[in-house]
């Protein structure tokens, strides 16, 4: 099965190796047919602590880093 892939902006670079990562989605209200925007914080490694706070990256899915990280930076 692939891995999926999302992209958003980071918003907390605070942690060693970890940045926090917001992604946001759109979609169209089944009923009301009006756009929604709904969005989700992820964790994912940064190996090298290279990304700052409002860098636009890609996040990739991965094996279980710690407990609430699962996902990886793989491009800015």
């Amino acid at each position: 099965m692939p891995k999926r892939i999302l992209a958003g902006v980071v918003t907390s670079n605070q942690n060693a190796q970890t940045v926090t990562v917001l992604v946001e989605r759109r979609f169209k209200h089944p009923l009301l047919a009006k756009t929604v925007r709904k969005s989700k914080k992820y964790r994912a490694h940064d190996e090298n602590n290279a990304f700052n706070v409002g860098d636009k990256v890609r996040i990739q899915e991965c094996a279980p880093k710690s407990k609430t990280k699962r996902w990886e930076v793989i491009a800015s």
